[in-house]
C-alpha cells in the first residue's frame, strides 16, 4: 500500500512471488510466509492497536470474506515504515507505524480494502505467472538478436523486462484501489479515506518517485482515478462525505490501552500449516 521503501515486504514477498502459482497453494503460501516472520520475530502478539484493528478489519471481513477461498485476518507487524502487504490465504499485515500514520478510521479502513482486494484478485500468483513470462521473453530476444553473453545489451533487455514487470504491478495497485473503494462502501466505511490516505503519503514523501520507475501508481495518479470513479458510480458513492474532516478520529494510543489493555489479534482461522 505504502510508497515507501521497506525491507521487511520485499523478504516477505520473496517467499510468495516464486512459488507455485496455483489457487490451491495459497493457503501454503500464507502459512508458510507466516512461520517466516515467526522466526525473524516481527509478529505483534499483544497491542493496543488491535482494538482498532479488529473492530475495522472484522467489519471488511465480513463483506470480503465471501468473495474469497480463506477468511481474513489482520495481523501486526513491527517495521520502521508505515505499510501493509497482503499474502495468499488471506492474512493482512499491518505495520506498527502504519497505525500511527492514518489519522482516520476512514483511512485504516482504505489501507485494509486495498490489501483484501489482492487476495482476492490472487494478485501474487497471477504477477508470479506474468513475471516468468516477461523474463523468458527478455531472454529469448537476447538470443535472437545476437545479445548473447553481451552484457551491455542483456542489461537493457533486463531493464526493459523490468520496467514491464513494474507495469503489471502498477495495474493491479489501480485494480485494488477500485476494488478496495467498492469494499469499504460495502462495509459503509467512507471509502473517501482512501484519497485522504494518498493525499497524507504525497505530502510526507515530497517529490516522489518518477511513476515509470515506480511498482505503485504515484498518489496523485491514483487520487484522480478515485475521484473518477467516485463519480461515475454515484448509487456507490454518493452518499460518502468528501471533507476529511468528516472522518472519524483513531484514539491515541494511551487512551486505547486504558480503554481495552493489550489487545491480541482476532483468533486465526483454522487452516493449513498453522
Amino acid at each position: 500500500m505504502a510508497r515507501r521503501s521497506c525491507t521487511l515486504l520485499a523478504v516477505v514477498l520473496a517467499v510468495g512471488w516464486f512459488a507455485p502459482a496455483r489457487a490451491a497453494d495459497e493457503a501454503a503460501i500464507g502459512a508458510q510466509v507466516y512461520r517466516d516472520l515467526v522466526r525473524k520475530g516481527v509478529l505483534v502478539d499483544a497491542s493496543p492497536w488491535y482494538a482498532v484493528l479488529n473492530q475495522i478489519g472484522s467489519k471488511i471481513a465480513a463483506v470480503a470474506n465471501a468473495q474469497y477461498a480463506y477468511p481474513f485476518r489482520f495481523i501486526l507487524v513491527s517495521d520502521k515504515n508505515p505499510n501493509a502487504f497482503a499474502v495468499p490465504g488471506g492474512n493482512i499485515y499491518v505495520t506498527v507505524p502504519m497505525m500511527t500514520f492514518v489519522k482516520t478510521k476512514e483511512e485504516l479502513a482504505g489501507v485494509l480494502c486495498h490489501e483484501v482486494a489482492h487476495d482476492i484478485h490472487h494478485d501474487v500468483p497471477q504477477l508470479n505467472r506474468k513475471a516468468q513470462t516477461t523474463n523468458v521473453v527478455a531472454a529469448g530476444l537476447a538470443v535472437l538478436i545476437g545479445g548473447g553473453n553481451n552484457q551491455s545489451l542483456n542489461a537493457i533487455l533486463g531493464a526493459g523486462a523490468h520496467l514491464q514487470g513494474l507495469h503489471y504491478a502498477r495495474g493491479v495497485e489501480e485494480n485494488a484501489d477500485t476494488a478496495g473503494a467498492r469494499i469499504c462502501a460495502q462495509a459503509n466505511y467512507n471509502p473517501w479515506g482512501m484519497v485522504w490516505l494518498f493525499a497524507s503519503f504525497s505530502k510526507a514523501n515530497a517529490g516522489g518517485t518518477f511513476e515509470m520507475l515506480s511498482d505503485h501508481p504515484n498518489d496523485s495518479h491514483r487520487i484522480s482515478r478515485l475521484e473518477r470513479l467516485f463519480a461515475a458510480e454515484p448509487n456507490t458513492f454518493a452518499r460518502f462525505n468528501r471533507n476529511r474532516s468528516s472522518g472519524a478520529p483513531i484514539p491515541v494510543l494511551a487512551s486505547l490501552r486504558s480503554q481495552f489493555g493489550d489487545a491480541k489479534p482476532a483468533a486465526p482461522a483454522k487452516r493449513p500449516g498453522y
